[in-house]
């Protein structure tokens, strides 16, 4: 088992190249060979992704500490609020714990459709903000009735911007995470790369408050006709159509984003249709910087 370190220590590690979480889709089957592509990968740190597409797939938890164990870099796991209750999130996070993972990320999960609802239902006991803070009494032994555990976790504890969302909602939900506990966030692909710096000057004309727990900013690998986590601009696909390559387009957004400071980054490998991710091409990426 690799040595327990949470992300913001690996952060702060000395470092010659920007720091790369790569997000990870749990596999649709449970058998070890599907997990093969993680042995060719070499981010600092993987995301493993919480039911992509709203499909049936391998438990975060279990991915995390597979490929943790067997490739030996480090893993961060995502729950949703949506699909458990809050005595099921907590003891899952126990459970995690057992398995010697400490990083997870907290998000709410897409919502479902009217006609999705027809055949599962949405739990979401939790607000974003609320899970959070549960996991960090957790660190302290109380669970969410109150009560005290037999062991505090050590949960290192992500939460998650979006910065196409309307700001005037987003800034309000980020100060709720932070106050929460937040100790670092994931953001969605952000292509225009003046955006990170604005929504930190925002965030402190309407907070008071910067923003200062460790940002890892999103830049999604994008190809001809791949889903996009995030609304894409005109020029990526003016640029794409001409033939210029995503690996190119994405070095170009991380060299962007480093000239106004930012070096710590969510990578998205091109996700085509199906949800099939293309992570030769995020390696690609990897390895040029």
């Amino acid at each position: 088992m690799i040595p327990i370190t949470a992300i913001t220590e690996l952060i702060a590690q000395p470092r010659s190249r920007p720091f790369i979480v790569l997000d990870f889709s749990p596999p649709r089957g449970g058998i070890p060979h599907l997990l093969s592509d993680a042995f060719s990968l070499t981010p600092d740190l993987f995301s493993i992704a919480y039911n992509p597409g709203k499909s049936v797939r391998a438990n975060p938890i279990m991915v995390a500490h597979w490929i943790q164990n067997n490739t030996g870099i480090p893993a961060v796991f995502t729950l949703a609020t949506r699909d458990m209750n809050k005595g099921a999130l907590q003891g899952i996070l126990l459970g995690a714990q057992l398995l010697g993972l400490n990083n997870v990320v907290s998000v709410m999960g897409d919502e479902l459709s009217s006609s999705e609802q027809l055949s599962q239902k949405t739990i979401s006991d939790f607000t974003a903000s609320g899970f959070v803070n549960s996991i960090k009494r957790m660190n302290i032994r109380v669970d969410f009735r109150d009560r005290f555990l037999r062991h505090p976790t050590g949960f290192c504890v992500g939460a998650t911007i979006d910065l196409s969302r309307d700001w005037s909602g987003e800034i309000p939900l980020t100060r709720k995470k932070v106050t929460a506990g937040a100790d670092f966030f994931l953001s969605q692909p952000v292509f225009d790369t003046s955006q990170p710096r604005k929504f930190m000057e925002s965030y402190f004309k309407e907070t008071g408050c910067r923003l200062e727990i460790p940002v890892m900013w999103g830049i999604q690998v994008k190809v001809q006709d791949s889903v996009s986590l995030a609304p894409v601009p005109d020029w990526v696909h003016e640029d794409l159509q001409r033939g210029r390559s995503g690996f190119e387009i994405a070095l170009q957004i991380i060299s962007e984003h480093t000239e106004y400071g930012f070096d710590t980054f969510y990578l998205v490998p091109p996700i085509l249709r199906g949800g099939t991710r293309d992570y030769e091409s995020a390696q690609a990426v990897m390895d040029e910087l």
